[in-house]
């Protein structure tokens, strides 16, 4: 990414002080800086599908930057303590890890606004953070506690927050695409002026329901935005050998498409903003954004068998999407090396605090297993964790 111009000018060293001080996930309205205006071109063209795509010319501010910055290494080292966390087997069953991807997460949030909607698939902890999410609700969830953002019942996969429009965190591969375009059915039945955003990745781009649903969504005009998250290797294998066609943007065929650089956060937040407004007046869209996945699969994945490790290895040193925010900053004197250091380095303590308090936590009481199961007045109630005391409430 090059800059092209500084419309104003400004003293901006303090603003990572002031991010020292902020909460463990900043966002747009922590720093009191936001005056000066910085015309950044992405690092790569768009590419439309049946559409004009936006203009490469971003603009953005040292403020933003500096929140982009905190932001994805935020969810960098939270990813990497997971990590740990499985290793240590402090975190049980699956987990699906989103370090490389952190792009798309703070520049679609930077894009929109928490009375849009999210709905993703099963490597959800970011999208969360990004939402507005605690790092102790998510660490908590990762292990089973009962201060987790589902009760310590979802795990890593089952991640929500519906205050602030994330409705999670879906297991089944694809399943969640209906869902978007029904939250989006129920945006243009209100008329709210919202859109959905619904996240797959390039393994789901073949399930018959994603076309579906797109179908009806195309059909009625929802304010469906469907991101493919194409880290190119779905659940290990390339996606040359998985799709006739890899151009995922195209997929829609009748619905219009752009592909985006997903691992420069200025170019996803100049797609979403383009696609948002797009949706409200048109029609679903789709966004392919190109990223990458550092960590396998799942945790159960090494991650090197059908890829090289020169190859994850050139990614981070070329594309590395933290590497890029942070050259930018240096470049313009946002913040210093040093600073941006003490950032990080008061991250991994807000992290290490986060997963202790997490620890803390108790897990679910057992009565915990039946709850969630019926609505409440329909189907069994349960009024026992030994499940003795049992009572029909159905005629």
């Amino acid at each position: 990414m090059a800059l092209r111009r500084i419309s104003s000018s400004t003293s901006s060293a303090s603003l990572a002080t002031l991010l020292l001080k902020s909460r463990p996930f900043a966002s747009s309205s922590t720093f009191d800086d936001a005056t000066t205006t910085l015309t950044v071109e992405t690092s790569a063209p768009f590419t439309g599908h049946q559409c004009d795509p936006p203009p490469r010319s971003v603009s953005t501010t040292p403020k933003e930057l500096m929140t982009f910055f905190h932001d994805m290494s935020l969810m960098r080292r939270m990813e990497i303590s997971a990590d740990s966390l499985y290793k240590s087997k402090l975190i049980r069953g699956f987990c699906h890890l989103y370090d490389g991807q952190e792009a798309v997460s703070v520049g679609m949030e930077a894009a929109i606004t928490k009375k849009d909607c999210i709905i993703t698939a099963y490597r959800d902890h970011s999208i969360f953070l990004g939402r507005g999410g605690s790092l102790v609700e998510a660490f908590s969830e990762l292990m089973g506690r009962r201060s987790g953002c589902s009760k310590g019942k979802g795990g890593s996969m089952h991640f929500y927050k519906k205050d602030a429009g994330f409705y999670g965190g879906h297991g089944i591969v694809g399943a969640q695409v209906p869902l978007g375009c029904g939250l989006a059915f129920a945006q243009k039945y209100s008329k709210d002026g919202t859109v959905t955003f619904t996240l797959y990745g390039d393994g789901a781009a073949n399930q018959g329901q994603l076309f579906e649903a797109l179908n009806m969504a195309a059909l009625w005009d929802l304010p469906a935005i469907l991101v493919c998250e194409n880290n190119h290797y779905g659940m290990g294998t390339a996606e040359w050998r998985a799709a006739k066609s890899p151009s995922y943007f195209k997929r829609g065929d009748y619905v219009p498409g752009l592909k985006v650089d997903g691992m420069d956060a200025l170019a996803v937040k100049q797609a979403c903003k383009f696609a948002k407004e797009h949706a409200l007046k048109n029609g679903p869209i789709i966004l392919e954004m190109d990223t990458y996945r550092y960590h396998g699969h799942s945790m159960s994945d090494p991650g090197s068998t059908y890829r090289t490790r020169d190859e994850i290895s050139g990614v981070r040193q070329e594309r590395d999407p933290i590497e890029r925010i942070r050259q930018l900053i240096l470049a313009h004197e946002i913040a210093t090396a040093a600073e941006l250091k003490d950032i990080e380095k008061e991250i991994r303590k807000q992290v290490d605090g986060a997963i202790a308090e997490a620890k803390a936590s108790p897990m679910p009481d057992p009565s915990e297993l039946f709850t969630n199961v019926y609505v409440k007045g329909f189907g069994v109630e349960v009024f026992g964790a030994d499940r003795k005391e049992v009572r029909s409430v159905l005629p």
